[in-house]
């Protein structure tokens, strides 16, 4: 199990990133247009600059949905390989068998 902090830490930025997601791809698309001139990008940099640093979509971190393990995750089930291997012996993810040859 990880740290509740981690966990609530990664809830906090995902709220973050969520509210700032339209200013950021706008100004993002502004500053990488190389059609704008130097100083219409320079300005878009410096506001991307002064948006909170956790409204970056790249500071988030995937996290198993049952116990927030960032390692060893797996996009398709959401969980951590251990989740998986757990329920999947359990039978609770449909259409998931053990392999056995």
């Amino acid at each position: 199990m990880a740290k509740l902090s981690s966990i609530n830490k990664n809830e906090r930025r995902k709220k973050l990133v969520k509210q700032y997601a339209a200013k950021y791809e706008k100004l993002k698309a502004v500053a990488n247009d190389k059609a704008l001139g130097e100083t219409e990008r320079l300005v878009a940099r410096l506001k991307l600059a002064e948006l909170p640093r956790n409204a970056n979509p790249t500071r988030l971190r995937n996290r198993c949905a049952t116990t927030g393990r960032p390692r060893g995750y797996y996009r398709k089930f959401g969980l951590n390989r251990i989740e998986i291997r757990n329920l999947g012996n359990k039978g609770m993810i449909p259409g998931l068998t053990k392999s056995s040859w």
